[in-house]
């Protein structure tokens, strides 16, 4: 196994800046060398390198507060069905595992289940892969009651998939119903049956959240704020500039995953519009597929959003591959890339030099008419040509009217209040309350037929 060594300067924490250490942990990044041809040569060529993953594979493993001893690859020629790697590699990452103590190894791809009974009895260690580290973190991350549930079911729909007879226990038969008894049904029937009963009950109450969240959107939009939601790779920095913007306290930290239950939050702008910002879970490569389907009724808030910033970490040598990475979650969501709700803002600039900041400068220039906005959500630079930015694109298609009204009509004004963005008022001359007001196409369309404007 090539050791790795991790890169100070990535973003990730130090030991010394964990909590309590869970367990001493191997990560192993299997890279499968294929030689790629033809239509796929270029999507190949636009991966992120296998010292990339590893790096945040490892990542991953101390945002659980593994001790990550040591951090390797391993080059595959082809994938074995019983061990997904080969015998010869196993051996060797089994005297690694006795020797450093290792409590658990993590292995940076998806392993089916017999796989993963054979990794842990040839190297007597817990194995996660992929996918059980990001439930994991995501079991730790979540606070409120929704993220609990939808975490919860992902990991019932995980567990499910693992229920493989590992265990004599599992094989064991318990006594049916009857005066004479009966065969019964197995352990491993009995789990399962089980599990799916509580997934049953979690899918009720997520489809009552999911109603609830409805309710809330719908209510929010009786009221004329609209609605820009954060999204980007986690740890691209959209909880640092979620505070920047709305001198909000959400925890920000470099550490993936910090974030995980959506926050939202109201945002006065300079020219009098409000809007309501809010910040969402960050995505990752090869996000797990039952995850994204249990936090579809948090992801909605993106797809309801009337415009998504598209926050990327610019210092990040993979910048390109996570933006491709978020651009297909959000695709799954209906979302495609010339969605014109979108909004690049290339985060992190205070960590480039003044060359590497006048090339993005230019590359920004020359993807107009959407150009993306160079920002630095740490120190703050670049947030006034954000905040412009937002207020452009939302005048863009904003309709601003006159509407002239009796001081006596009370329900008229504050129907105007409710439907519209009332921008001054004053009387005339002859006595009536001229209301500026500015609305999109089609509240400005009521407004008109309200009031014949």
């Amino acid at each position: 196994m090539e050791q790795h060594q991790r890169n100070k300067n990535a973003d990730l924490l130090s030991p010394k800046d964990l909590g309590a250490e869970t367990g001493r942990a191997i990560v192993i990044e299997p890279w499968l060398k294929r030689e790629v041809k033809g239509e796929d040569a270029r999507a190949h060529l636009q991966m992120r390198t296998p010292e990339a993953r590893l790096v945040e594979a490892a990542g991953l493993a101390r945002a659980i507060d593994l001790n990550v001893v040591q951090a390797g690859l391993v080059t595959l020629s082809d994938i074995r069905p019983a061990s997904y790697i080969g015998k010869g590699k196993v051996d060797e990452i089994a005297g690694l595992v006795k020797s450093l103590a290792a409590s658990v190894v993590v292995l940076d791809c998806s392993v089916s289940p017999v796989q993963q009974r054979n990794l842990e009895k040839a190297w007597n260690t817990k194995v996660i892969d992929r996918t059980g580290l990001i439930l994991e973190i995501f079991g730790r991350r979540a606070h409120t009651r929704e993220g609990a549930l939808q975490v919860e079911l992902a990991h019932l729909n995980y567990q499910k998939s693992r229920l493989v007879r590992s265990w004599t226990h599992l094989e064991r038969q318990r006594g049916g119903f009857g005066f004479l008894g009966g065969p019964g049904e197995t352990q491993l029937e009995t789990d399962r049956r089980v599990i799916e009963g509580r997934i049953a009950r979690i899918e009720s109450e997520l489809d009552k959240v999911k109603r609830t969240r409805k309710l809330h959107r719908k209510a929010r939009k009786r009221v004329p704020y609209p609605i820009v939601a954060l999204v980007g790779y986690t740890n691209a920095g959209k909880s640092t500039l979620f505070n920047l913007l709305t001198a909000a306290s959400v925890p920000a930290a470099d550490m993936l995953f910090v974030t995980l239950d959506p926050t939202l939050r109201a945002v006065a702008l300079p020219h009098g519009n409000r809007i309501i910002l809010s910040d969402t879970v960050g995505f990752i490569s090869d996000l797990p597929t039952m995850l994204v389907a249990a936090f579809r009724a948090t992801l909605e808030e993106v797809t309801e959003a009337d415009l998504i910033l598209h926050v990327r970490d610019m210092s990040h040598e993979d910048s390109a591959a996570q933006s491709q990475d978020v651009g297909k979650v959000i695709g799954e969501l209906g979302i495609g890339p010339s969605d014109p709700r979108v909004i690049e803002v290339w985060n992190k600039i205070d960590r480039l030099d003044p060359n590497a900041r006048a090339r993005l400068a230019n590359m920004a220039q020359r993807q107009a008419p959407t150009q993306p906005v160079l920002v630095s959500a740490l120190s703050g630079e670049g947030a006034g040509d954000l905040i412009a930015s937002i207020e452009n694109r939302f005048g863009e298609r904003r309709q601003t009217l006159e509407v002239s009204i009796d001081p006596a009509d009370g329900a008229g004004l504050s129907w105007l209040y409710r439907h519209s963005e009332v921008l001054s008022k004053d009387m005339r001359d002859d006595g009536r309350l001229a209301v500026i007001v500015r609305a999109d196409a089609d509240k400005a369309a009521r407004v008109k037929a309200k009031f014949g404007v």
